[in-house]
């Protein structure tokens, strides 16, 4: 286990997460394809270069939000959460592409103890992926169930 416990997070807490990834094609073009999204944004190479203001297909966004997620889970979450409770706004200011390494900060901006569980609280995360060119691609809210330190 390597999440925080309730209590250890902190409104004001920035987590600059350890783990970085570079995106692939294999990354855009599974997830698009498994998850049904058809859009030639996301695939079609001809489409973006004739069509669009683009040079490359995008990453699917829903891709990169999960992404962004995903890599503060090892020092946020893993372990010490009972469950997502969902998100309350997420935006993409500049596009992803094959190619772009993200690395991600976490903010505490929130917290509250649980009124039916004693041994938990939700906390809300602000989660920020930037590209390697520092430029902001995914900030999201995030609330999440997360228990307390067991004493004893």
């Amino acid at each position: 286990m390597s999440g925080l416990w309730f209590e250890e997070l902190t409104e004001g807490l920035v987590i600059q997460h350890s783990i970085r990834r570079t995106v692939t094609e294999t990354d855009n073009v599974l997830f698009t394809t498994m998850t049904m999204n058809p859009a030639a944004l996301h695939l079609d190479h001809d489409y973006i270069q004739r069509e669009t203001e683009f040079p490359h297909p995008l990453v699917n966004s829903i891709f990169t939000l999960g992404l962004v997620v995903g890599i503060s889970v090892h020092e946020t979450t893993l372990g010490t959460t009972v469950a997502n409770l969902g998100f309350e706004e997420t935006t993409f200011p500049a596009p992803v592409f094959v190619g772009d390494t993200l690395r991600v900060e976490s903010e505490v901006v929130g917290r509250r103890e649980s009124s039916s569980r004693p041994n938990a609280g939700i906390i809300t995360f602000e989660h920020r992926g930037h590209n390697q060119r520092d430029q902001l691609v995914c900030r999201s809210r995030r609330l999440a169930f997360m228990l307390k330190q067991p004493s004893g």
